[in-house]
């Protein structure tokens, strides 16, 4: 399998982030726009094997949105507002999963499989 995929989980709450909006950009053009679904993924692959191909991409999840919609009372201005993960894509034959862990004060990704 190759292509491109994302998955959100919450650190605050314990379980995967529904309903956080991310956009997938390439050179200041935006690819995809989408939103988490219940299990913190989006529906169907960013890029598919078809439409990946090697170069900087970059992914911007809206967390601050996302913990405000849940009601929770962020700072203002929130310390975390956008988080931004600029990656590069090597093998466009390959899977590409980045996940995002985070919460109001911390993030963190990964290539996961």
């Amino acid at each position: 399998m190759s292509g491109l995929t994302t998955h959100v989980l919450d650190t605050m709450r314990g379980q995967p982030a529904s309903g956080l909006s991310l956009r997938l950009r390439r050179g200041g053009e935006t690819l995809v726009e989408a939103i988490t679904n219940l299990d913190g993924r989006v529906d169907k692959p960013l890029l598919t094997a078809a439409t990946l191909t090697p170069g900087t991409y970059r992914l911007e999840f809206d967390v601050g949105e996302y913990f405000r919609d849940l009601g929770v009372a962020l700072p203002d201005p929130a310390f975390l507002e956008t988080v931004v993960i600029d990656f590069g894509i090597a093998d466009p034959t390959a899977h590409y999963h980045v996940p995002l862990l985070v919460s109001p004060y911390a993030y963190s990704t990964y290539r996961g499989s």
